[in-house]
């Protein structure tokens, strides 16, 4: 690749897939080759989903009709991981279930964070994906396959890419570049094997040593600090109640983030600020406010859903971060703060396609302290959203972001935002 082609980032937004369509070739090249030449007994979760698609009429039109909408030009020739186009469900079955016995390996250049969201990612923009991604069906066979592959995370058998290879372990010299300080900045023993964690799952969800991310101004009511390691994606005021979520713009609309809540109402007008996670980040979200839990419940939702309007987006979801707050898979976090200038608040925790298992470890009724753990993402982060009433005065100090998909990220615990 010449200087005046190579992209300026190695990943696209999130580092979840690369921005270079090219260097993954081996990667979804080999595994279509697996998939096609040499299929094996699907696993019994796989296999379900096949009856699915099959034994009902909707969802085996959808995935024909998803496949074969993707355009046969050059652009799309090849899925966003640059390997060759999956053009059949059966082989689309046959890739995912080669990756349920597998854990991401670390690349300087191309580390696949979603493996499935690669092998969609096209298919996720056609008329015939964006119908089969909104199917409870659909819906509820992919949290039965992800809650699967999680299990396969959360084992030891997971751990054998925590090696010390130097281009693809997360223990390797690559990885500790990416990652520098990690034995001082997170909670692990670098003279164990493995350092100690237990699973992938144990070590992307590692947390920080004591004294790593001190809480800005723990007594001071009026600041406001960030919930997650984070990097901000916009910040709207005057937020309505009921939009058109779906249409370009992405406006947000309460009633869908919120499920419907009693509580809904009181937000109408106020103010949404959210922000993303990457693969390399911390995954536990905390209290931005000192205050009591409210009402804390996870919401099942959609994995690879993305809006139309936005047209071919490369990085499945990314582009439809503010939509996925109506449908995707959510924790929502109320929290009446002991300041009332700021009163109810709402933490909202939103999968994004494989990243989508949201743990909430508060109780209703629980007082939290500013900085104390609500919870945390499985396999990975995502983005999230932290919502306020109208009449709300908020001075937000962004750590001299603009909001986008190209912020960096604050440190979670910092100030972000002061009541006036």
């Amino acid at each position: 690749m010449s200087a005046s082609t190579a992209p300026s980032h190695p990943y696209r937004v999130g580092q979840w897939l690369p921005s270079d369509q090219r260097i993954l070739d081996a990667w979804i090249g080999k595994r279509l080759a697996q998939a096609t030449a040499n299929p094996v007994p699907l696993l019994p979760i796989m296999e379900e989903f096949k009856q699915l698609i099959e034994g009902d009429a909707t969802i085996y039109m959808l995935f024909h009709q998803m496949l074969s909408e993707v355009p046969h030009s050059k652009r799309f020739r090849h899925n966003p991981a640059g390997g060759p186009q999956v053009r059949s469900y059966h082989v689309m079955l046959q890739m995912i279930n080669a990756i349920l016995t597998e854990a991401p390996e670390f690349n300087t250049s191309g580390l696949v964070g979603f493996p499935i969201n690669a092998i969609l990612d096209w298919s996720m923009d056609t008329p015939g994906g964006f119908a089969a991604f909104l199917n409870e069906k659909v819906n509820r066979q992919f949290k039965r396959v992800l809650n699967e592959w999680a299990r396969f995370l959360g084992s030891a058998d997971s751990r054998y890419i925590l090696n010390d290879d130097p281009c693809t372990g997360w223990l390797g010299t690559a990885a500790m570049a990416a990652m520098p300080d990690f034995a001082e900045h997170f909670v692990c023993d670098p003279s164990a094997p493995y350092y100690g964690f237990t699973s992938w799952d144990d070590f992307f969800t590692r947390q920080f040593r004591e004294g790593q991310r001190p809480v800005a101004a723990p007594d001071d009511d009026s600041v406001i600090t960030n919930a997650c390691e984070s990097a901000p994606y916009r910040l709207a005021c005057g937020v309505r109640q009921i939009d058109r979520f779906w249409i370009k713009a992405q406006p947000y609309s309460l009633t869908h983030m919120l499920d419907g809540d009693s509580r809904v109402a009181q937000f109408d007008g106020g103010t949404v600020y959210q922000a993303f996670l990457d693969a390399l980040s911390y995954h536990r979200w905390h209290s931005p406010v000192n205050g009591r839990i409210v009402k804390a419940v996870v919401i099942d939702g959609t994995y690879y859903s993305e809006t139309p309007a936005e047209g071919e987006d490369d990085s499945g979801p990314n582009d439809s971060q503010a939509y996925i707050t109506e449908v995707a898979t959510r924790a929502l976090v109320f929290i009446e703060a002991d300041n009332p200038a700021i009163g109810l608040m709402c933490f909202m925790a939103v999968g994004m396609a494989e990243v989508s298992t949201c743990q909430i470890t508060v109780y209703e009724g629980q007082q939290v302290r500013k900085g104390q753990q609500l919870g945390m993402f499985h396999f990975g982060g995502s983005t999230h959203c932290l919502i306020f009433r109208p009449g709300v005065e908020l001075d937000f100090n962004l750590d001299g972001n603009r909001p986008g998909l190209h912020s960096t990220s604050i440190p979670i615990n910092s100030q972000i935002a002061r009541v006036k």
